[in-house]
């Protein structure tokens, strides 16, 4: 499974160039485009790894940092910044950063620089495969087959909790109806796609904050679902 990255960062270019090359690396890139839509992705998704701008807007990089380490959120975070002095790198790596890069930088030298903290850090597979997951107000508890919603038990079918296990599994993932079919529902079953759509619309009526607006299972089109919880 490819590591999903979260890039925070206002220069369109820079996104732009930065998706596309560690795309190509194998990883699954997620931007944002402000502090504030930054730190709300942050809290309430999983990622592997956060590249995070200091110069943004609605919320500078050190206080994203700051509030996401004081939210508990524990995921590795590279400051990326114009800003090259030494109290600069300090502040960022006291506020709870794991490593700094000044631009321009090389982009070999942020790859291995990704790659020597994803080494060191806890694999996010490792919280699928432990007893609980936990995405925005969402709670899982995969031995006792229980799934909360705001601290509250939500009331899934068996099916639906196979759905939700198997797109946690598969997270970032776009996923065709006819692989949620054939791997939720069996090869041997025989349920038209339409199936899937309504336990999906179920699930997003018992997990998602808006069903309306889903945040976490989102519909790709022509393709299939994601989930990105």
């Amino acid at each position: 499974m490819s590591k999903r990255l979260l890039l925070v960062e206002d220069e369109p270019g820079l996104v732009l160039t930065l998706t596309d090359r560690l795309i190509k690396e194998g990883f699954t890139v997620e931007s944002a485009r402000d502090g504030e839509t930054g730190f709300e992705r942050a809290v309430n998704e999983n990622f592997d790894l956060i590249i995070l701008d200091v110069m943004l807007p609605r919320r500078n990089g050190f206080d994203v940092c700051r509030d996401l380490r004081q939210r508990g959120v524990q995921t590795p975070i590279i400051m990326l910044t114009a800003r090259g002095q030494v109290v600069d790198k300090v502040v960022g790596l006291k506020l709870g950063a794991d490593d700094y890069l000044t631009k321009p930088f090389e982009m070999l030298e942020l790859l291995a620089r990704i790659e020597a903290l994803l080494r060191r850090a806890p694999a996010i597979d490792a919280q699928v495969n432990s007893e609980t997951y936990q995405f925005g107000q969402v709670r899982v508890d995969f031995r006792r087959a229980e799934v909360f919603f705001d601290d509250k038990p939500a009331e899934l079918s068996a099916r639906e909790f196979q759905l939700l296990r198997y797109f946690i599994e598969h997270r970032g993932n776009t996923i065709s109806r006819d692989e949620l079919l054939n791997e939720v529902w069996g090869y041997n079953a025989m349920p038209s796609t339409r199936t899937v759509d309504v336990h999906i619309a179920w699930l997003r009526q018992k997990l998602e904050p808006n069903p309306r607006h889903p945040q976490y299972i989102l519909t790709i089109h022509g393709l299939g679902y994601k989930f990105i919880g």
